[in-house]
């Protein structure tokens, strides 16, 4: 069990436009994607992919904490 008590927690803002590789899962900014095709697949594998899903995420008013003591994730309404 994690001995931290979470006396640091800084909130994360709402992640909106994400998009999701389908090749290798990335899931980036859809601002950041600059060239259209995956940056993590093309380091890797020197392959440009251009197949992506829109990552939809329910938000329901709901604030995420991290911890920067010891890395926990934790979200309240």
């Amino acid at each position: 069990m994690n001995a931290c008590r979470h006396l640091q927690l800084v909130l994360l803002p709402e992640q909106k436009n994400r998009l999701r590789c389908r090749h290798c899962h990335l899931t980036i900014n859809a601002d950041e994607l600059t060239s259209r095709y995956c940056p993590e697949c093309f380091e890797s594998s020197q392959k440009k992919r251009y197949d992506f899903d829109e990552v939809v995420e329910v938000t329901d008013d709901i604030a995420r904490y991290r911890c920067e003591d010891c890395g926990a994730m934790s979200e309240a309404k």
